[in-house]
């Protein structure tokens, strides 16, 4: 019997989601990352090898207003990412959970970015 590694089941799960999903300049990876305090989510375009536009409840922003890692906080960062983004012209997003379950805050985030004006 072994024991279950969470982080290496995750991480199998993210190299599946990623085999079919890339991001361009056009049309961006939204990347949801998150520890047991914090929620990072990130706008990267593959092709250039470039981060776009970030935001994370560890930013000056929300971390004023208390943002943590609970569906307000999510909601909150993906409103904000969702205004940055559309600042710099990128309307339209493929959403990669990064091997988390739609489910919960990777969900609230994807809700708050819809809710901002971006597209999936």
């Amino acid at each position: 019997m072994t024991a279950v590694n969470r982080k290496a089941e995750r991480d199998k799960r993210h190299k599946r989601v990623r085999r079919k999903i890339s991001g361009t300049g056009a049309c961006p990876r939204l990347c949801v990352s998150k520890s047991l305090r914090q929620i990072y989510v990130q706008l990267i375009d593959d092709e250039g090898g470039k981060t776009l536009v970030s935001a994370s409840t560890n930013g000056k922003e929300l971390r004023k207003e208390g943002a943590r890692n609970n569906i307000p906080g999510a909601e909150k960062v993906g409103s904000l990412l969702a205004r940055r983004a559309l600042e710099k012209g990128v309307e339209t997003v493929v959403f990669d959970r990064g091997g988390y379950v739609y489910h919960g805050v990777v969900a609230a985030v994807a809700d708050g970015c819809r809710k901002g004006g971006l597209r999936f």
